[in-house]
């Protein structure tokens, strides 16, 4: 039976990287963070600080002496630079690694748009996939965790304007799709390291709740007390927008082809997929103090 306790982190100073550190301490485990030698960042108490160079096997190897698992929560734009991490984790003799992966399942992704932006993520995974197969005490974790759904609501609304409640409605706005908090990715990753027996070597789909923008748009209406002006978005306008700014080279595009992919009618983000929640003991939660909280300016 495998036993996780020590957990290392890289880009624990991030948006998805903070929940994550948070999780993991509030689930028992032991919590190093890693960051580059020029990193001022701050963590809560009880988080070990080691500085390494991220282009050096060596020096993350030597960090990563008695760690269990290595979780990266790198942004996307560093993600393609995992693989020296990976090499490392596999040298050091980490049991387990959960890559940058979380938001889309880039396994499953139909979107070429996406899937153009997140060759990075696709490419890394592949990698660790490879070397897990050949150093089989190396496993893996993917996990897909939809939306950021309050990091969401507080950068964009969503596009839910407040100050003229009016919203973008894409097609007949009745698409299913998952959504997720950022705190609830954090107890998800350390629901996952608590069962590294279950869940070792599969991509995992968890979720705070399964929503859809009309659903949203009546509790948003509900909580303001206002009726919202609609205003219809057509899911090929998105694609063509996207592809138009990805042709030079705006990586902008990936909220045109993420709004397509998860609100279009016939959109499948969700068909034949089933969360992981009841394996990892996690509950579904309620969307509306989330949206109570955006509407009240407190995300």
């Amino acid at each position: 039976m495998t036993t996780i306790k020590n957990v290392a982190v890289v880009g624990g100073s991030g948006n998805v990287g903070k929940p994550i550190v948070a999780g993991l301490l509030a689930a028992g485990f032991n919590v190093t963070a890693l960051t580059r030698e020029s990193s001022s960042s701050t963590f809560p108490d009880g988080v070990k600080v080691k500085k390494v160079d991220y282009e050096s096997v060596d020096s993350i190897k030597e960090a990563l002496q008695g760690q269990d698992a290595v979780v990266s929560a790198a942004a996307t734009i560093a993600v393609g630079k995992q693989y020296p991490i990976v090499d490392a984790a596999v040298a050091a003799g980490v049991k387990r690694f959960i890559p940058s992966e979380f938001g889309i399942n880039t396994r499953t992704v139909s979107s070429q748009g996406l899937k153009t932006i997140l060759q990075g993520k696709i490419k890394a995974l592949d990698y660790i996939i490879e070397k897990s197969k050949a150093n089989p005490d190396f496993t893996w974790s993917g996990v897909t965790t939809g939306l950021f759904f309050d990091w969401g609501f507080r950068t964009s609304g969503l596009g839910f304007n407040k100050d003229t409640k009016s919203v973008g409605i894409v097609d007949s706005g009745n698409t299913p799709y998952f959504a997720s908090n950022l705190p609830f990715i954090g107890k998800a990753v350390a629901a996952i390291l608590a069962n590294p027996d279950k869940t070792a070597n599969q991509y995992l789909s968890v979720a705070s709740f399964t929503v859809s923008q009309n659903k949203l748009l009546k509790i948003v209406e509900e909580e303001s007390g206002a009726k919202w002006t609609t205003k219809p978005v057509k899911s090929p306008d998105l694609v063509k927008a996207g592809d138009e700014k990805l042709s030079k080279g705006d990586f902008s595009a990936f909220r045109d082809f993420l709004q397509a992919y998860l609100f279009a009618d016939g959109g499948d983000s969700t068909k034949g997929v089933e969360l992981a929640n009841g394996l990892l003991g996690l509950q579904e939660e309620d969307p509306r103090p989330t949206i109570k909280a955006f509407l009240e300016g407190k995300l």
